[in-house]
Parts: C-alpha cells; structure tokens; sequence
C-alpha cells in the first residue's frame, strides 16, 4: 500500500497507507488529516483540498484536467506551480513515497 506524508502549514506531518484507487483526498478525509476540507466530498466543485505537489513528483502525478485548473484559480490562498486538488489525484504505486504540503487556510 502507498505511503503519503501530508505537511501542515505549521510543519508538521502525517504519513498514511493509503489504499490504490483512492485520491489523496480520500485518504486525508478517512483518516483525519487537519487542513483538507472537501466541502464537495471530492466532484472537484470547491478548491477546498488544495495541495502543493514538490517539483520532483509532478510528472508522477495525473496531469490536471481542464475543470482542476479552472478551480485552482478560485482557491483560498494564492495558486503556485505547485498547486494541485487533492479529490485529483488518484493513488497508484508509483506514488508511494509522496509527501504534499497543506496552504495555510483552505477558505
């Protein structure tokens, strides 16, 4: 099962096995992650599940469809290159190992 570290704004972190097929946003739901709001439960309707994806992981990760990159726009704090929706990203093995950083404030 995949392991993903999410970093709070303040530092600290917490990593989780997360099941193949979920998206990072289901997982810090189940499991209680601080900062992942998802008020629309994952239909990529609200940009309350803002993360920042390193550099390094990003060709790793589902590129962004067109209805994500519209949203990023209409996230809390400022959009960075980083900036990706986590109800996204779907899980797969060759995620294992990624750590995504949380914004300061999702609304």
């Amino acid at each position: 099962m995949p392991k993903v570290t999410f970093v709070q704004f303040s530092g600290s972190s917490r990593t989780i096995d997360v099941p193949t097929g979920w998206t990072l946003m289901e997982a810090a739901v189940q499991n209680g992650v601080d900062g992942i709001t998802a008020e629309c439960g994952g239909g990529c309707a609200c940009a309350t599940c803002h993360v920042l994806v390193p550099a390094e992981w990003a060709d790793k990760v589902p590129a962004i469809r067109p209805s994500e990159n519209d949203l990023l726009e209409c996230t809390a704090v400022p959009r960075t290159p980083q900036s990706r929706l986590s109800c996204q990203i779907q899980v797969s093995d060759a995620l294992d190992g990624l750590t995504v950083n949380l914004p300061e404030r999702q609304s």
